[in-house]
């Protein structure tokens, strides 16, 4: 695969985002279709999959202290610019809160499960005193592939798996083989998207150890490696720090994080294991820079097939990913990396995804610490063999049951999951 391609694979999945993408998505919907309807607002409806709503039902959104579907929408359609893409809630303040609140408490908001079939799936739909519009978000959190306008077609745009299909070929070809190579050898200035994703998630992880956040796990940790009760090591410095980034984010920070396939809480669990594995190790910068990237880019390659938003919680992957690039930072090598990836697959891979909350910074934590574990076992030449559960010899197939697994084997699970919350 030549180098170009896998850049180009990095660009298009590490996108900066302010806020959990689900309410995020709904919210850029919503402000697209105020753009094109002026007026004074009647009415905004909003369906969407199954998957979106269980991401966006109780998480926090930047700045703002109400939350849910209803609030989402509102906020992007009293204030949203939707000339930001996933930064449209950027600079909002507590009077634009309370215009998206009064629109709810006037009845004018309302928020339903769509009938698509598509796991990633958003339509706001907005009345005014002068025009309906209808915006469809599907696929991918900013893949807006539908604007009407009065009943009619505006813009029909985007594709199926966005950020996926445009550079199909190359994801297949993908390889852990030829992205630890491509790792090694590229050129430092090729990386400054990589760069960028540290700077701007470690700024979260530390917003999040020194602020008062959700569930405040990472908080917890450092505030327990300092009474004693817990070791001042690698997996505790990994899991805090990144425990910390997704309690800020979970819980509604204001701070941008760079994403990963659409997801910021798997952008920060993919980063910040890793920085914080290097920080502890006190490598190079270069050599953190290097980590970083094959953990995005083994991610990357395991999302790619296991898809955007499943009943298996995403920041399994992300732990795979952060594993092999641990195994890089303590000067492993390519068969050490597979080995890590495929203790994490055997350890991890049945973790549900009950929806975006405070609750999954405790996620983020264990697959940061699995990651570790991991690869201090490859480094120990202990690997699951293929005797053990769904592992073949080959990281590869591997990754391909894993995907089937969170494909194929849960969409009864998923089902019952949303089931379970909305009956609460």
């Amino acid at each position: 695969m030549k180098k170009h391609k896998i850049l180009a694979v990095l660009e298009k999945e590490l996108v900066v985002a302010l806020g959990c993408t689900e309410p995020v998505a709904i919210a850029l919907a919503a402000a697209t279709a105020k753009s094109h309807a002026q007026g004074q607002i009647h009415a905004i409806r909003v369906e969407a999959s199954g998957n979106i709503i269980k991401n966006a039902k109780s998480v926090g959104i930047p700045g703002m202290s109400a939350k849910g579907l209803e609030f989402a929408a509102a906020l992007g359609a009293a204030a949203g610019d939707p000339n930001k893409n996933l930064e449209v809630l950027d600079g909002l303040t507590g009077e634009d809160e309370q215009a998206a609140l009064k629109l709810i408490e006037d009845g004018k908001v309302t928020a339903g499960q769509s009938d698509s079939p598509k796991r990633l799936y958003i339509e706001v739909m907005i009345e005014t005193d002068q025009h309906n519009s209808k915006v469809v978000i599907s696929d991918n959190h900013s893949n807006i592939t539908l604007i009407e306008v009065d009943g009619k077609a505006v813009y029909m745009g985007g594709c199926e798996n966005i950020g996926l299909q445009t550079e199909e070929d190359d994801l297949e070809a993908l390889t852990i083989d030829e992205i630890y190579e491509w790792v090694l050898t590229a050129d430092l200035k090729d990386l400054s998207l990589v760069r960028k994703s540290i700077e701007l998630n470690r700024m979260i992880g530390l917003e999040g150890l020194s602020g008062n956040y959700g569930l405040n796990v990472g908080k917890t940790i450092i505030q327990n490696v300092k009474k004693g009760i817990l070791s001042d090591d690698l997996a505790t410095a990994a899991m805090s720090l990144a425990a910390a980034g997704s309690d800020a984010r979970m819980a509604g920070s204001t701070m941008p994080v760079m994403a990963n396939t659409g997801s910021g809480n798997q952008g920060i669990a993919v980063t910040l294991p890793v920085v914080a594995a290097a920080d502890k190790l006190q490598v190079s910068e270069e050599k953190m820079i290097r980590a970083v990237a094959l953990s995005h880019l083994i991610t990357i390659h395991i999302k790619s097939k296991f898809g955007r938003l499943s009943a298996l919680c995403g920041v399994t992957a992300a732990g795979m990913g952060a594993s092999g690039a641990i195994v890089y930072l303590l000067d492993g090598g390519l068969h050490q990396v597979k080995a890590a990836i495929q203790n994490t697959i055997g350890n991890v891979s049945g973790m549900i995804c009950d929806g975006a909350k405070a609750g999954c910074a405790m996620k983020v934590s264990t697959c940061s610490n699995v990651a570790v574990q991991s690869a201090l076992l490859a480094l120990n030449h202990q690997e699951i063999q293929s005797t053990d559960g769904f592992i073949h010899d080959d990281v590869e197939k591997s990754i391909e049951s894993f995907c089937r697994l969170g494909n194929e084997g849960t969409r009864q699970t998923d089902e019952l999951i949303l089931k379970l919350m909305l009956e609460k």
